[in-house]
């Protein structure tokens, strides 16, 4: 007989939870600080009067919304935010060091760079 779903290897479980846990406190780390990774914009947020460009990266810094909808994977990798009338995304991708693929262990921050990019809704 085959098992299927959770119970089909606990160790398995375990691991890729104590994995997921690592990525998202070096996500939240990164987010809330702007350490450890390059911040990003589009031309949209640049382009936004600098109080509210600093309004925008305070609520990003700040964001704590997360739910099954907008984080599935549990890592803290992406938000919404409404601000001044305007919806906002932001996003962490995983990069490999020389920023030339993607990241073969997001949670190790030694084979990582981590890019968070804050768009407007429409630019996504």
């Amino acid at each position: 007989m085959r098992q299927t779903g959770r119970d089909a290897n606990p160790a398995a479980d375990a691991a890729g939870s104590v994995r997921v846990a690592t990525i998202r406190s070096l996500n939240d780390a990164f987010r809330t600080s702007f350490v450890g990774g390059t911040v990003m914009m589009t031309a949209g947020v640049a382009a936004l009067p600098e109080i509210e460009r600093r309004a925008l990266l305070r609520a990003v810094r700040a964001f704590e919304a997360f739910d099954t909808d907008n984080d599935p994977h549990g890592e803290h990798d992406f938000g919404a935010i409404d601000q001044d009338g305007a919806r906002y995304f932001w996003k962490i991708e995983y990069y490999d060091i020389d920023l030339s693929a993607g990241s073969p262990d997001p949670s190790d921050p030694q084979q990582t760079r981590r890019v968070l990019t804050i768009m407007r809704a429409e630019d996504y």
